[in-house]
């Protein structure tokens, strides 16, 4: 940890890392796990853009919605991930003034956009079981489109906010940021100025994000499952709890997370736990959410076997075009 001692500048233009492990002998095996669960997060992401913007077949709201989670969950996966493996890599955690201001801006932006997409699915999910006769007139393409621009629009002004109240604030001499990324409550704990109005600030606006999101989700379920009880077909219950069953199980994991880092009491040993928990949702999540909706949902594994069967037609074409 010498390195820690020996970046402990006066002048203030870089901050240091502590990552996941300082043991050396650690550092190979996790480089080659998180360059593999970030790879595949990489690949299904884009996998998921790609197929929900080219296929016919996908181009309804909710897939509409599922293309900007997949494009949310790349965004937030790779504003952690790359730095995180140059870190594991190479034994220099020094990340640069700006460089950390960008990415506790664009991590930002990002993870609450993915709270309000998620809510705005699962009012998508409402219209569809409630009112389908409506869905097409309700969840209008210019409806999903606004619904997007604003949350990011939002999710960008809170960001820029935030980091301008930490960055035009004094920082001590001190320069060791306590996590494996820059964090706005890490970042924090280094100001030498008053942050009574910054931990306001992001107290109110991550509680208001939260609750509204994750309210947005439990009236449009409790809604959901009012209507599928009401239902005299068994098949039209299974139909209508098999379309929500991917996001279900992606909202499960994403707010459980959340849940367990920030309600959960505080031990001795929360550091090393946060750690594991910000490495779930930061890496882990975006890699499973793409698996979750390719494997569970019908029409996303069709379209992915009509891509397969033209990818192999074009090959094969060109195969017989060069013999």
């Amino acid at each position: 940890m010498a390195w820690m001692h020996k970046r402990n500048l006066t002048v203030l233009n870089e901050f240091i890392l502590i990552g996941i492990t300082d043991l050396p002998e650690l550092q190979a095996p996790l480089f080659g796990l998180f360059l593999i669960v970030y790879m595949v997060s990489v690949v299904g992401n884009l996998g998921l853009i790609i197929l929900t913007k080219v296929d016919s077949r996908l181009q309804t709201p909710m897939y509409f919605f599922l293309r900007y989670l997949a494009f949310t969950d790349l965004g937030y996966s790779t504003a952690v991930g790359p730095k995180l493996l140059v870190d594991l890599a190479v034994d220099d955690h020094a990340i640069s003034y700006s460089w950390c201001a960008a990415q506790v801006t664009v991590f930002g932006v990002f993870i609450i956009s993915e709270l309000f997409i998620l809510s705005a699915m699962a009012y998508d999910r409402y219209v569809a079981i409630c009112n389908p006769l409506l869905y097409t007139v309700i969840m209008s393409q210019r409806l999903c489109q606004a619904l997007v621009a604003i949350l990011y629009l939002y999710s960008v002004f809170l960001s820029l906010l935030t980091i301008i109240k930490i960055f035009t604030s004094s920082f001590c001499g001190y320069n060791v940021i306590r996590h494996f990324y820059c964090d706005t409550q890490p970042l924090i704990s280094l100001l030498c100025s008053d942050t009574l109005e910054i931990k306001l600030i992001i107290l109110i606006f991550s509680a208001f994000n939260l609750v509204s999101s994750l309210l947005i989700v439990l009236v449009s379920y409790t809604l959901i499952l009012v209507a599928i009880l009401k239902m005299n077909s068994a098949e039209g219950r299974y139909k209508s709890i098999s379309t929500c069953g991917s996001h279900l199980t992606v909202i499960v994991i994403f707010y459980g997370t959340l849940f367990f880092m920030y309600v959960m009491p505080k031990s001795s040993d929360s550091f090393d736990t946060d750690k594991m928990a910000s490495l779930f949702y930061t890496l882990v999540i975006p890699m499973l959410n793409p698996m979750i909706y390719s494997l569970r949902n019908k029409e996303v594994k069709n379209a992915l076997l009509r891509t397969w069967r033209m990818c192999a037609i074009i090959l094969l074409k060109i195969h017989c075009s060069i013999c």
